[in-house]
């Protein structure tokens, strides 16, 4: 009895052995390779866009949001869809002194690893004709690709200007 209870457990010893050291199967298909600074080039394009087209006071044609899309502003209902994003805008450009300009800065980009989403974290500024920053603060937004092109489905901004 005691030479087939040892022979058991030498043979779940050479057992386990053989098991823990067979290789890990390699996966076959490879992760997709994401360029993060292409991804960071077009992200920081469509941010130029965007402020182009506001300051030419043409927010109706700003394509960077989904139609589905949802922006949190500041002191304000979140504006959900297209039309109401651009609305929004309509009435802060509305708002703002003549001439002033908005300019935006990415700061990193977080793609997923397939690339289909993009989180950037940036911050923005709004100064008038003689350079004097009128508002100012930071900003994240989420982009998914649609169509072999990144749309904003969400974005969230915070103002770092003191209360007045």
């Amino acid at each position: 009895m005691k030479t087939t209870l040892l022979k058991g457990i030498a043979l779940s010893v050479i057992a386990a052995t053989m098991v823990a050291c067979n290789p890990k199967k390699q996966d076959t298909e490879a992760e997709p390779i994401v360029d993060v600074s292409q991804i960071r080039t077009e992200i920081e394009t469509m941010e130029a866009a965007y402020a182009d087209k506001m300051n030419a006071n043409k927010s109706d044609e700003i394509t960077y949001y989904a139609d589905d899309a949802t922006s949190y502003g500041q002191n304000k209902a979140p504006s959900v869809g297209k039309e109401a994003i651009h609305k929004s805008m309509k009435e802060e450009a509305a708002a703002a002194p003549k001439g002033a300009k908005v300019a935006f800065e990415t700061h990193d980009v977080f793609p997923s690893g397939d690339g289909n989403q993009v989180v950037e974290i940036g911050s923005y500024k709004v100064a008038d004709s003689t350079g004097t920053v009128l508002a100012s603060g930071n900003y994240m937004a989420l982009f998914q690709k649609k169509d072999g092109k990144y749309i904003c489905t969400r974005d969230i901004s915070a103002s770092d200007m003191p209360k007045k």
